[in-house]
């Protein structure tokens, strides 16, 4: 932006979400309840239920009003529930109409649209985790929904601005997630763009907007599929400002610079639907070591990040190789990347990898009680090849047996 600016139940983000470090022996691909030794923890979820017409959670969100003169938008964000409201099955409704009552001034005088648009500041935020929402954007020439973070605090863009989600109307396609910072703020903002394959429009569907967010790193995903990755190599020596608290931010905008207004084409009301907001954090900001047989640890070798690189037991050493996170989506991250069974294979012996997360079945875990990692797609462990436990051998799929060489530890 140019200037500063999950429906799964709580249940389903923390179990899902979770891999479970102990509890009760099973076998049975299933996530189980999280405990004290849970690798991940949900910090902040909001599913939205509660009856139609109901505000957000006053506990969670503050409603902002007011215009913005600095990108020229054309809406007011009022108070209240009448643009920011619950629907009775789940969501936050966040509309977007064309009105222009007296009492709502605009810089350009009496506004045009009113619209909504609501932060945790001083009641939650965030320093490192995976950060998600799930969403489905509006329509239309000159809309601007936006899911979004700043540092605190707020001294734009010295304290840094990470834009998870942005959409602008002219592409419904297309998505982008931006940083900005002392230097790279407003059009010389850093980021990329995600578009959905066949033409599909993002207003036809929900879809899960993330980033996961470690020191000096903050990568950005689409229903699970990674398409960039930014870390202070990014900013050509400028200051890297994202070390820190963030909060969150959810707004449809209408019109601005880089929208451009509403035209004839454009329907009024609109709507962000909002089903869930969750942050889940790792046992710690960089993520934790799974350890195995022999006390070694799930590595990635040569600390390589390219697509297929094997993933292997090794001596624990700390580094970064060796840091996994958990997505809520149920991934297994190192890297940026995510643990992978090759070629989304079921047999027994298919290796795995490090590859780009893309939501596939490939990519899905859980822990059993019992210590199990399992790939339910294949109904198989985590597996070192041969019960090894020379540095280096490879890690595979395999059925389950409950002997040691799939027993993990995680955090």
């Amino acid at each position: 932006m140019f200037s500063p600016r999950t429906r799964r139940r709580w249940l389903i983000a923390a179990l899902s979400a979770v891999l479970v470090a102990s509890g009760a022996a099973g076998t049975t691909a299933q996530a189980e309840p999280a405990g004290a030794d849970a690798a991940a923890a949900v910090t902040f979820s909001d599913t939205f239920d509660g009856p139609a017409g109901a505000a957000v959670d006053s506990s969670k969100w503050q409603i902002e009003t007011g215009d913005n003169v600095n990108n020229h938008e054309r809406q007011y964000y009022t108070s209240g529930n009448r643009n920011a409201a619950l629907d009775g099955q789940g969501h936050l409704v966040i509309t977007a109409r064309k009105e222009n009552p007296a009492n709502y001034q605009c810089w350009y005088g009496t506004c045009q649209y009113t619209s909504a648009r609501l932060n945790t500041a001083g009641k939650f935020t965030a320093q490192y985790g995976h950060v998600e929402a799930r969403m489905k954007i509006p329509r239309g020439q000159g809309m601007w929904p936006a899911f979004w973070m700043l540092g605190t605090p707020v001294n734009w863009p010295d304290s840094g601005e990470i834009d998870i989600m942005e959409n602008v109307g002219f592409e419904p396609s297309t998505v982008h997630g931006t940083i900005h910072g002392p230097g790279y703020s407003g059009s010389g903002g850093i980021g990329a763009g995600y578009t959905l394959p066949g033409g599909q429009a993002f207003a036809d569907a929900f879809h899960t907007f993330a980033v996961d967010w470690a020191p000096d790193s903050i990568t950005w995903s689409v229903d699970g599929n990674v398409y960039q990755r930014r870390t202070p190599a990014d900013l050509g020596g400028r200051q890297w400002v994202f070390n820190k608290p963030f909060f969150l931010i959810l707004n449809l905008a209408v019109g601005g610079y880089w929208p451009g207004d509403p035209d004839g084409s454009t329907v009024f009301p609109q709507q962000l639907l909002v089903d869930h907001v969750s942050v889940t954090t790792s046992d710690s900001s960089t993520g934790g070591a799974i350890r195995g047989l022999a006390g070694k640890c799930v590595d990635v070798a040569g600390a390589n990040t390219a697509n297929g690189t094997p993933v292997q037991l090794y001596d624990c050493n700390g580094t970064s190789a060796q840091r996994w996170t958990v997505g809520s989506d149920g991934t297994i991250r190192a890297l940026g990347k995510c643990l992978d069974v090759a070629s989304g294979g079921t047999a027994d012996g298919t290796p795995v990898q490090l590859w780009d997360c893309n939501g596939t079945a490939a990519q899905k875990w859980v822990v059993t009680g019992a210590r199990d990692i399992v790939n339910p797609q294949a109904d198989k462990c985590l597996d070192v090849t041969g019960n090894n436990a020379a540095n280096g051998t490879r890690l595979q799929i395999w059925t389950c047996t409950g002997a040691a060489n799939q027993k993990w530890t995680v955090g």
